[in-house]
């Protein structure tokens, strides 16, 4: 007999195959969420879960006695009970490195964006206000040659370096929980403390992962650090930022601008006072979002959910649950 399990979002054929040569399944087809009762439903007899984003829980867990692995169609997984997993002895997975270029390439987008003024000015010739020897003010930040200070040196941030350095020679500080000496040695990136980073970067780059001690990482004081012509960016988790503190900053002009991918609040209010800012590049939580890059994902995450629910041990579980693989 083989495994039962549930997807909780529309794949395409081609993992689809994948999956029913070695699971029973049932897919979600729908782009909106799944209703709440009907995924309690889905999950209370299925030994493998394969979903982009899912809490959890001890709840969650309890609806679900045979679970045996939660497959995350994402890097992240800030999500996962990493306790209550352990205990009822549920694996979770999740699908680092196929999308670090994907989420670079639109990183770096946004740095051009907001640097470079290109929303702004965009908005401004479709509206029909370009006029010959206007006193717009065309002056956007120089990108190359900049310093461009990065919290979080992960593989995503490896392939940012590469592209501020090799593509636009700028200068690269950065600060992590552990030196990078391979990235010092090929790059000639220089590590810096927090507030020495926060006080010489031109531009500063959060790509760190939610946990405890990163959540509202920055806020007031290290907003105030900054130089006041710096250009913060966020394209990791919404939440390592304190979104009022970075509000006021705009503000009162203690920074320039702003470019974020990703929110405390997600989708975000629309009442949220940056969306009114023209010096702020919002885009909605899509680094990874290529097809190109969504595919890789997909079928990663199939391969680590037929992994776990046929007796393998699959490639991506995360470190937190390793412990768990025998």
């Amino acid at each position: 007999m083989k495994p039962k399990v549930f997807i909780t979002k529309p794949i395409s054929k081609k993992v689809e195959k994948y999956i029913g040569e070695h699971c029973d399944y049932k897919i979600w087809r729908e782009e909106k969420p799944i209703p709440e009762e009907l995924f309690t439903k889905e999950i209370s007899d299925i030994d493998g879960l394969m979903t982009p984003k899912a809490y959890i829980t001890e709840q969650f867990l309890t609806k679900a006695p045979k679970l045996k692995v939660v497959s995350h169609i994402s890097a992240g997984y800030d999500t996962f009970d990493i306790d209550a997993m352990q205990r009822r002895k549920v694996i979770g997975t999740h699908t680092p490195y196929v999308l670090d270029e994907t989420v670079a390439d639109l990183t770096f987008g946004i740095m051009i964006m907001t640097a470079r003024k290109l929303s702004e000015f965009d908005r401004y010739v479709k509206n029909k206000k370009w006029k010959k020897n206007d006193n717009q003010d065309f002056f956007g930040k120089d990108v190359h040659h900049s310093t461009l200070g990065i919290f979080g040196m992960g593989r995503i941030g490896e392939k940012i370096v590469r592209r501020a350095v090799k593509g636009f020679n700028m200068e690269v500080i950065y600060n992590n929980r552990h030196r990078r000496l391979d990235l010092e040695n090929e790059y000639g990136v220089e590590y810096r403390e927090k507030d020495i980073l926060l006080e010489n970067a031109d531009f500063i780059l959060s790509m760190l992962p939610l946990t405890e001690q990163t959540f509202h990482f920055f806020d007031k004081e290290e907003f105030k650090m900054m130089k006041t012509d710096a250009l913060f960016f966020n394209c990791s988790r919404g939440q390592v930022v304190n979104e009022k503190a970075l509000t006021e900053a705009l503000i009162n002009k203690e920074i320039a601008g702003a470019g974020l991918d990703v929110f405390e609040e997600e989708p975000i209010d629309l009442k949220n006072p940056l969306l009114e800012m023209k010096n702020v590049v919002t885009t909605p939580h899509m680094a990874s979002a290529t097809k190109e890059a969504r595919e890789c994902m997909a079928m990663r995450a199939a391969e680590n959910l037929v992994a776990g629910v046929t007796g393998h041990v699959p490639r991506d579980v995360v470190k937190e649950l390793k412990g768990l693989i025998i």
